[in-house]
């Protein structure tokens, strides 16, 4: 017999998750994730997991309880570890209970791991403290929508209204009038604030304060839909002051990364924390080579060359790589001169024990040329660690200096087989704000997935932005002219001229 684990996935900011649900995650042998739980927790799930998606939106459940609580004993009892991933918390509304009964009558062993309610999350993301001093020293959490079946409500709304509680009311934008309108004829004051706040602590978060009087025309007319939690109360006055989290300078604003998936973390990071909602469409594959005799024999001779030259940080990674399976660490690299193309590169050398001698102004293969003829290239030995495949520029104006260059392929990159569907659907829905192509190949195989012709109808809503001036003379070559192209030619520059154009 298996085991079950009861999760509590938080309100939609992978960031809120447990560090124990994300421990059992990795580990689970089968996933049972609902609507609300983020997809992005399918990554942390190991490699061979089976992944069930049970749905469990309003009104539309791709499968009914009843059959998800069959789904979860029937996989417990194959002996298999469970992890059954509910949106907030799985005992706040999220009928963990009824599950967690079920496990008990079927002989079943089971642990919950309590999530972050949207009752707190969501507020709190939308400048709202749910308790303060000043307004309420007690909260109250309330369905807004009960099971139909039920033969007599469970709400008391005498209690509700005359309360100076702060009320929160899940799942009730469809009830929103009736709410207000029992509130009120309970005793309410029509004056008191009441907030919605949709899709809370997601990027594509939106929130706005009204009175009880008025807050379901307005919720109307400004279309707002589940999912969203309504919080009524004088806390909600705090909404504008302390709000924080819809100030970021990204927020909502989609933007596709075409990186490769082993570099674009940083990007996605990065993008993520300023608010985007941030589309990974990797174009790029990075591959490790078929044969490795050539690094271990370049390796060995070390000593023989006088400057090694890393042009990115696939590059470091793999030669490095190479060097631990020799056996070897950063003392082979005594006598040498290193330099890196850029300010990425070079503090992956430094997390390896390597300060580069040499890093260029300007973070493309011309300036590292520049700044190598300076230090006087010409008559020494330059062995450039790189993918099998990439800009020639370096190798040729280096030799044409003077120097002795041999290019050492360490990994190879590749088109990614990556399904275009998902693109072009947010695409078409106005989803994307942003494009970004941080190489001369992402631009390539971008367009080697999405025709050139179809994209064209896109140029007018979305923006290109181009890491450099190489890539801007690739994306050119297709029919393109970039929108952004940072003087710095980096990922911090790139997200910087981003943040800029998105205030203008």
């Amino acid at each position: 017999m298996g085991i079950v684990y009861l999760i509590g996935a938080g309100p939609g900011d992978p960031g809120l998750l447990t560090v124990k649900a994300k421990e059992i995650l990795e580990c689970a042998d089968v996933l049972i994730y609902d609507y609300l739980a983020n997809k992005e927790f399918i990554s942390y799930c190991k490699e061979g997991a089976e992944i069930l998606y049970v749905g469990k939106k309003g009104g539309d459940h791709t499968l009914p309880q009843d059959k998800i609580n069959e789904l979860i004993v029937k996989k417990a009892k194959e002996g298999k570890v469970i992890a059954r991933l509910k949106g907030g918390d799985p005992y706040v509304f999220g009928r963990g209970g009824e599950e967690a009964e079920e496990l008990v009558e079927a002989g079943i062993k089971f642990e919950v791991i309590p999530g972050i309610t949207a009752g707190v999350a969501a507020a709190a993301y939308a400048g709202i403290p749910v308790t303060h001093r000043d307004f309420t020293t007690s909260v109250c959490f309330i369905t807004g929508h009960e099971d139909p079946t039920k033969e007599k409500s469970g709400h008391n709304w005498e209690v509700y209204a005359k309360s100076n509680s702060t009320l929160v009311f899940y799942m009730g934008v469809k009830n929103l009038p009736m709410i207000a309108e029992n509130l009120i004829s309970n005793g309410r004051d029509p004056e008191t604030p009441v907030a919605l706040v949709r899709w809370g602590t997601r990027c594509n978060q939106q929130s706005f304060v009204s009175t009880l009087e008025n807050v379901a025309e307005e919720a109307a007319n400004r279309k707002f839909k589940a999912p969203s939690i309504i919080i009524v109360g004088g806390v909600c006055s705090l909404h504008d002051k302390l709000g924080w989290f819809e100030k970021k300078p990204l927020l909502g604003k989609g933007v596709v990364v075409t990186r490769a998936r082993e570099q674009s973390s940083g990007l996605v990071s990065t993008l993520g924390k300023l608010g985007a909602c941030v589309h990974e469409f990797p174009t790029i594959t990075i591959m490790p080579m078929a044969d490795y005799a050539p690094v271990q024999k370049a390796i060995s001779s070390l000593s023989d060359w006088d400057w090694l030259i890393f042009t990115s940080v696939n590059g470091v990674k793999h030669f490095f790589l190479q060097l631990e399976e020799s056996g070897l660490d950063a003392r082979v690299f005594a006598g040498l001169q290193i330099a890196a193309i850029g300010p990425a590169t070079a503090a992956t050398l430094v997390s390896k024990g390597i300060k580069p001698d040499f890093v260029p102004e300007k973070y493309i293969a011309e300036g590292v040329v520049e700044g190598l003829l300076e230090r006087g290239i010409k008559g020494k030995k330059v062995l450039i660690p790189r993918a099998l495949i990439a800009r020639e520029v370096l190798p040729q104006e280096l030799e044409k200096a003077g120097a002795h260059v041999q290019i050492l392929p360490v990994y190879e990159t590749g088109l990614s087989e990556n399904d275009p569907a998902p693109i072009l659907e947010a695409l078409e829905s106005g989803k994307i704000n942003y494009l970004t192509f941080t190489s001369s190949s992402t631009v390539e195989n971008f367009f080697n997935l999405v025709e050139p012709e179809h994209f064209h109808k896109f140029k007018d809503s979305v923006k290109i932005a181009c890491i450099g001036p190489i890539t801007t003379k690739t994306l050119e070559g297709f029919g393109f002219e970039p929108d952004i192209q940072p003087e710095d030619y980096t990922i911090p520059g790139l997200v910087d001229e981003l943040v800029k154009e998105s205030a203008e």
